[in-house]
């Protein structure tokens, strides 16, 4: 069972590093669910502590993503017009059957709503969409460290209790 466990945890951790490249899985909760596995398995001692603070951790990156562009439009000089519209065009992005539209939908979104809803010119609104870009990134460059630090942990508590579940 305690292989089994192993396995599955190894497995959603790999799947959680993917995932954090692509927005369609979310990538951090996936790789805590890898590190429950380990949890779950009978011979190794349940921490709640632990658990809870990488679950906290795990779900607040997780917000975060849909946020932070959105906070990079704003730092670049966009209104709450290209705020939302980097969070709706991520959304449509996303959803959209388009190659690469989770990396075009923030910055598109941020554009529409500077030009559209702002009335910004569209130097402004250009610069506007660049800062939701550089959120994006900035959110998927975290994604990928938190997934990591997280891979790591499941291999540490692996070869700490190797003894135990081999």
């Amino acid at each position: 069972m305690d292989i089994l466990l192993v396995g599955i945890g190894f497995i959603l951790m790999l799947v959680g590093i993917i995932g954090s490249i692509l927005p369609v899985l979310p990538g951090v909760p996936i790789s805590w669910l890898g590190l429950l596995m380990i949890y779950l398995a009978p011979s190794v001692s349940f921490d709640w502590v632990f658990l809870s603070f990488t679950f906290i951790l795990a779900v607040f990156l997780y917000m975060l993503d849909y946020i932070i562009p959105a906070i990079g439009t704003k730092h670049f000089g966009g209104s709450k017009y290209g705020a939302w519209g980097a969070i709706i065009g991520l959304f449509v992005g996303i959803i959209a059957p388009i190659p690469f539209g989770f990396l075009m939908g923030p910055f598109v979104g941020a554009f529409v709503g500077e030009v559209v809803f702002n009335k910004t010119k569209s130097g402004l609104a250009f610069k506007a969409a660049f800062g939701s870009f550089v959120g994006f990134i900035a959110s998927t460059f975290m994604k990928i460290l938190a997934a990591f630090v997280y891979l790591g942990l499941f291999i540490y508590k692996v070869w700490v209790f190797r003894e135990l579940l081999f």
